[in-house]
């Protein structure tokens, strides 16, 4: 089964002035991770606990359809 995670951005100001939302389908917590360490190539090991922080708490939905994993859309600044 998969979910959609809807991701609040973790990068810190004043990196990242003012955020936004990543939305993923994983089929866990840790592929969702993963996809976001991979997003960019900038995201080395110094946000790894920040991601994963983001995506325990962020809201999962469960997907009717198995779709392929990755992010869907993303809203940052």
């Amino acid at each position: 089964m998969k979910y959609l995670y809807l991701v609040n951005y973790w990068v810190p100001f004043p990196s990242s002035e003012y955020g936004g939302l990543i939305n993923v389908i994983a089929s866990d917590d840790n592929e969702c991770h993963d996809i976001l360490l991979d997003w960019r190539d900038e995201y080395t090991q110094e946000y790894d606990n920040l991601i994963m922080a983001q995506v325990v708490e962020a809201p999962s939905y469960a997907l009717a359809n198995d779709e392929e994993s990755g992010i869907v859309e993303t809203f940052t600044t």
